[in-house]
């Protein structure tokens, strides 16, 4: 794919791996070019019957990259930035076959986005998760306000929304936003055995069960809203100070405009 995604297939499962390690993973628009690659080499391979997402470093991916985004206006930020993520966030949703996300270290904003377009998730326990969109003066524009409610239930997905606070690991699978928590390495291992497990059944009667299931996971609304409000935010006199404030590392000073 490039430098910062990387791909590859061994047997029956595909993996896919943030390789930005340096800058916590923060995705860029070449990470998300990346991603639509992978995604369009899995679709035209059917002999892939499993996707492990993984992310290389301390971190599975820190969000978005602030410096990829900041300058951008409101109309900019709406079609160069916010679109393209969501097309691409949704292509790997819907991909035919299951994905399971193994998830070390911080997982924030939009790379929590990122981890809720797996079928499954699997955690280290030193993995964090948070929405932290408000700190910065925005909220979470890549399928979060859909897809985080569903997986947790709308007053947790409030609760972190709202207020942008992390939540550990144990915490993540007490709320079900991950399926499971281990220790070491356990996360990848974990996903490697179910991914090979899956790899060993019918593949059409696990593409259809996928589908069947997606009909639970219909995210048009929130991307419409995420879309409009993004676009918004991003023209405010806050969003402004937040990424201000988050370049000088000082405490943001809102003014509600």
């Amino acid at each position: 794919m490039n430098d910062e995604l990387l791909f590859s297939v061994s047997g029956a499962i595909a993996t896919i791996t943030l390789n930005r390690p340096a800058k916590l993973n923060a995705l860029t628009l070449a990470m998300l070019d990346g991603l639509t690659g992978a995604c369009a080499t899995i679709e035209a391979t059917p002999d892939i019957r499993a996707v492990v997402l993984r992310a290389e470093g301390k971190a599975f991916c820190a969000g978005a990259d602030i410096h990829a985004w900041s300058g951008l206006g409101a109309v900019d930020m709406w079609q160069r930035w916010i679109i393209p993520g969501h097309a691409v966030f949704a292509r790997l949703a819907a991909l035919r076959v299951p994905t399971i996300a193994v998830i070390e270290g911080a997982c924030f904003g939009g790379g929590l986005e990122l981890a809720l377009c797996c079928d499954m998730r699997f955690a280290n326990r030193q993995a964090m998760f948070a929405m932290p969109e408000v700190s910065i003066g925005t909220f979470p524009g890549w399928g979060g306000t859909g897809r985080l409610p569903r997986a947790i239930g709308l007053p947790r997905a409030k609760q972190m929304i709202f207020s942008g606070d992390r939540i550990d690991a144990d915490q993540a699978g007490d709320w079900g936003l991950v399926n499971g928590v281990f220790d070491a390495e356990g996360a990848s291992a974990e996903a490697a055995r179910l991914a090979g497990m899956i790899a060993g059944r019918a593949p059409v009667a696990v593409a259809a069960a996928k589908l069947a299931l997606a009909a639970h996971e219909n995210d048009s609304p929130s991307r419409a809203l995420e879309a409009l409000g993004g676009a918004i935010a991003a023209a405010t006199e806050d969003a402004r100070e937040g990424i201000a404030s988050f370049r000088e590392r000082r405490p943001p000073v809102w003014q509600g405009r």
